[in-house]
């Protein structure tokens, strides 16, 4: 849903695709993404996107949760 509301407002435009591979089933959910750019266009290469995505996400959900068990530590 992100995707398509800065393709609304952005002059170059956003694969949504590329949304699908945030932090789901690391790394088998960049592979179905980039199998799925490829039925819609043979010449389109999303794995490495796709899995840059998977790792920022994966990255982004650590530091998440060692924030929330330092401010939980730090309130027991």
């Amino acid at each position: 849903m992100i995707a398509k509301l800065m393709n609304l407002v952005s002059k170059d435009k956003i694969n949504p695709m590329i949304g699908a591979a945030g932090i789901s089933a690391f790394p088998m959910s960049a592979r179905v993404v980039h199998k799925m750019g490829l039925e819609e266009d043979n010449q389109n290469f999303l794995l490495m996107h796709a899995a840059g995505v998977n790792v920022s996400g994966q990255i982004a959900s650590v530091i998440a949760g060692g924030l929330i068990l330092t401010l939980v530590g730090s309130l027991l």
